[in-house]
């Protein structure tokens, strides 16, 4: 019984909102196959990925994030940190409030547009331009 309830304990963790955002209803945005719930509160957002993947690192996942947050919040994303399953990030609205958050919003279709070459023979998108689906 005790494993049981600690095995919906931890299930219903999985997408709760971070101490400054409980409260805040979550925008629901995928982006290249990654699921994010975003919460967007004054000047700053919260990304959570509720979708099972392989992330070994942050690097691809926190671009998508940025471009959830980014779609969800209507401001541009200055600064950002976490892991791969949860994100917290900074905005610059240009003088404009974050939007009101939606209840669905569209995926989206991301491609690099350039690449910077870096060591070793993988190069890394510098930007990345997106489309809703």
């Amino acid at each position: 019984m005790r494993c049981l309830c600690l095995v919906v304990l931890l299930l219903t963790a999985c997408n709760t909102a971070g101490p400054g955002f409980r409260g805040v209803p979550a925008t629901r945005i995928t982006v290249e196959g990654s699921t994010f719930d975003v919460r967007v509160k004054d000047n700053r957002a919260e990304a959570i990925r509720v979708n099972a993947q392989y992330a070994p690192r942050v690097g691809p996942i926190g671009a998508r994030a940025q471009v959830a947050i980014e779609g969800a919040s209507g401001c541009a994303v200055r600064k950002m940190a976490g892991d791969q399953a949860q994100i917290v990030a900074e905005l610059t609205c240009k003088g404009a409030p974050p939007a009101a958050p939606r209840q669905q919003a569209p995926e989206y279709s991301c491609w690099p547009v350039g690449l910077a070459q870096v060591a070793g023979p993988r190069a890394l998108p510098q930007e990345i331009e997106c489309r809703p689906i």
